[in-house]
């Protein structure tokens, strides 16, 4: 017999909170539940969002695929380009730099994956960087893009406040009323303590069955109405805070983001059609706040076109991110910091897994507990992907470097660090975002390099393993040769102007 949290036959779900996090619930539930659903969204005028995610990782490009999303249309309204990886410099020693590509770095065998045969040989002389094996790290170099069949794998960069727009019309053309409002009280059933309704400052009561908390950092639902408590990570995370500035464009969008490591932090340039994003992540233990401002406009190129913006943040989860008969999605359910551009990301996750799972007929234990252990699972290891790029560091040279290269890290980093320095090898889980090849590609980047390789690759005789990596050498330079400029194909395929 099922474990009935929740009785009631689902048809009212009410969505706390607009932004990219609201919206993206919005579009998703009424376009892939049907049309048998009561969805609401309160969006208050007077609160702002914060606006920053504009950068974003493949699996959007299939999450709008499966939405029907015209993607042409959609990076128009966006003024979106195209992102091919993430390009970080100066993390491993001060004056470096390596990148972070999307799709599949040269090929591999049921034994061995790539990064085997690239180290045997190197072994031989054949003194070619990993990246040179990479299609999407080579046409992001050479600044070049094209949407091909079997083509490059790719995301996009976009306008965070123009994205939740365009999604708030997809939306509503599928159902979904918008209300406008600030939330002012959560009232709550007496004898289960599921949330029943909200009240808004013009006296509206908005009442639901199941509610999607997209407030934020605040967690207005889920933190303050639930109690959920919170999991701390600013130990192995530890900047606390962001700043952020648009300029103008100087010139060409990059295919790609730009992670600059600093004393106390890293700054990102986030290419759009008509600006740039940046930004610095910092540790307000490092640096003040006025210190960091100058440091970022410091550190931009081109006119500042919005006034510096600071952004306070504490890395870590809620609890659960479904709690009784509420669902939090976006900042709400936690923050693992923008590094490698997860946030759009985990509220597209936490949708799909929620429809997965979706309580059509009532709440049951079983449901929120297996949704809870996938956020679990999900979210650790992201976070530990990111703890990589700050502890595995040969840097330093500042306080905030000496404690990200000292911090005691997690065991379930430690034993993938410990096996590739080891082995070579590395090995992931069925589900988790970061494959082999991410993996292989930050800790080559920031000097974790192993002690030795799979032996399968040595089967291979000298000259057959030359023709190996130099036939996919060639390929890529190729493929690459014939592509167009990033810049001419986004004037061809999605111009803004």
């Amino acid at each position: 017999m099922k474990n009935n949290l929740n009785n009631n036959k689902i048809t009212k779900i009410v969505i706390a909170g607009g932004g990219t996090a609201g919206w993206m619930a919005a579009a998703s539930l009424s376009r892939l539940l049907g049309k048998s659903f009561d969805i609401k969204l309160i969006e208050s005028d007077e609160i702002g969002t914060v606006g920053v995610g504009e950068a974003a990782i493949p699996p959007l490009v299939a999450f709008h695929n499966l939405l029907g999303i015209n993607e042409q249309a959609f990076m128009k309204a966006t003024n979106a380009t195209f992102k091919l990886g993430i390009n970080f410099e100066n993390w491993k020693n001060g004056d470096d730099e390596y990148m972070h590509g999307f799709g599949r770095v040269g090929k591999e065998c049921w034994a061995g994956e790539f990064q085997h045969f690239w180290l045997h040989g190197k072994q031989n002389n054949i003194n070619f960087d990993f990246d040179k094996y990479c299609p999407e790290i080579q046409a992001a170099k050479a600044e070049k893009f094209a949407i091909t069949k079997d083509g490059l794998n790719y995301s996009y960069h976009l306008d965070a406040t123009l994205y939740a727009k365009f999604l708030r019309s997809f939306a509503e053309a599928h159902g979904v009323k918008r209300l406008e409002g600030r939330i002012v009280n959560v009232a709550k059933d007496s004898d289960t303590g599921d949330i029943k309704s909200l009240e808004l400052a013009n006296g509206n009561v908005i009442d639901g069955q199941l509610f999607i908390d997209c407030t934020g950092f605040i967690g207005l639902l889920i933190e303050k109405a639930l109690h959920t408590g919170y999991e701390d990570w600013s130990h192995w995370l530890p900047s606390d805070s962001a700043v952020a500035v648009q300029t103008k464009s100087l010139s060409a969008p990059l295919p790609y983001t730009r992670s600059i490591a600093h004393k106390s932090g890293w700054q990102w340039r986030i290419p759009l059609q008509h600006r740039v994003g940046n930004g610095l992540v910092f540790c307000s233990k490092y640096i003040s706040d006025e210190d960091a401002k100058s440091l970022l406009l410091n550190n931009i190129e081109g006119e500042p076109i919005t006034q510096p913006r600071v952004i306070k943040f504490k890395t870590g989860r809620r609890r659960k991110g479904w709690n009784k008969n509420c669902i939090a999605l976006g900042l709400a359910s936690g923050f693992v910091e923008p590094l490698e551009s997860t946030s759009i990301h985990m509220v597209m996750t936490g949708i799909l897994r929620l429809i997965r799972l979706f309580p059509f007929e009532g709440i049951t234990s079983s449901a929120v507990n297996e949704y809870n252990q996938q956020l679990t699972v999900e979210l650790e290891h992201i976070r530990d992907f990111i703890i990589l790029h700050y502890h595995a560091t040969d840097r330093a040279d500042t306080p905030f470097w000496q404690y990200c290269k000292n911090m005691e890290i997690p065991e379930s980093l430690k034993q993938k660090i410990d096996l590739f320095r080891e082995t070579g090898r590395v090995y992931t889980s069925d589900g988790e975002l970061f494959r082999v090849d991410s993996w292989v590609q930050v800790m080559l980047g920031q000097g974790v390099y192993p002690g030795q390789y799979h032996q399968i690759a040595a089967i291979m005789k000298a000259h057959e393993l030359e023709k190996f990596l130099s036939d996919i050498r060639q390929t890529i330079e190729k493929g690459v040769a014939s592509l167009p400029t990033h810049k001419i194909f986004l004037e061809q395929y999605c111009s803004s102007s």
